[in-house]
């Protein structure tokens, strides 16, 4: 793997959407979204009133803006907090975790309507009918049902996010999460890119996981997900 600016990781979104995703971001020079269909994240060049209105902005309707920053974010008057909780930004480069009975397969267009059903079950984060255009994901079918899934979301810089890591609840406990996980890393480190993740504060079972397989924690960020009031 090659070596990155870890500082890019501090506001992941902004970083992002102003080096590998730069072609995606909407918006200008004090807020900035990705397309509403590929995912909700946004971030602002700072957390004044003006970077604010810029951001409300580039909302309409029940549209939400879900940021990720180092420190917790003071909505102003105007939008609507629909989440807001810690979660643990982790590191590193996940085991390999050889599957004996099932395929790893690239998911592609074809597989939305699956993968779309499998996130709306497990609920892993947003999951929109163009996420998956951010970066390759892979899957483990069964009975020519999607079971499990991982892949790629935000690049900031050097770095590759693994995102919408879920099975089923009636295939869990076979190593798919695991396996998924390691494929997924395993193509980034191939780019001489560097895989890292985020997980909820909450979520121990998850960050157990990872750690087992050998990520860290690099920090703690600030998920904030917000709408203009109406």
């Amino acid at each position: 793997m090659s070596d990155g600016d870890v500082t890019l990781l501090d506001r992941p979104i902004w970083s992002a959407l102003t080096t590998s995703h730069k072609h995606l971001a909407e918006g200008g020079p004090g807020a900035l979204r990705y397309p509403v269909d590929v995912t909700p994240f946004a971030d602002m060049v700072d957390m004044s009133e003006t970077s604010f209105a810029e951001l409300g902005n580039l909302l309409s309707g029940s549209q939400v803006a879900a940021l990720f920053t180092p420190e917790a974010v003071d909505v102003p008057a105007g939008f609507k907090v629909v989440l807001a909780g810690p979660c643990e930004q982790m590191i590193g480069s996940p085991a390999d975790s050889p599957l004996r009975d099932a395929e790893i397969v690239r998911l592609g267009a074809a597989d939305v309507p699956a993968m779309m059903a499998l996130t709306e079950l497990t609920k892993p984060g947003p999951f929109a009918r163009r996420t998956h255009e951010l970066g390759t994901f892979l899957g483990i079918r069964a009975g020519g049902e999607l079971v499990a899934m991982a892949g790629e979301r935000m690049k900031p810089g050097n770095f590759v996010e693994m995102t919408a890591v879920c099975v089923h609840p009636d295939h869990r406990g076979r190593g798919y999460a695991q396996a998924l996980l390691a494929a997924v890393a395993r193509q980034i480190e191939a780019r001489s890119e560097i895989p890292f993740l985020h997980v909820f504060s909450s979520n121990s079972s998850a960050i157990a996981l990872y750690q087992r397989q050998g990520m860290r924690t690099r920090r703690r960020l600030h998920v904030t997900a917000f709408m203009k009031q109406r």
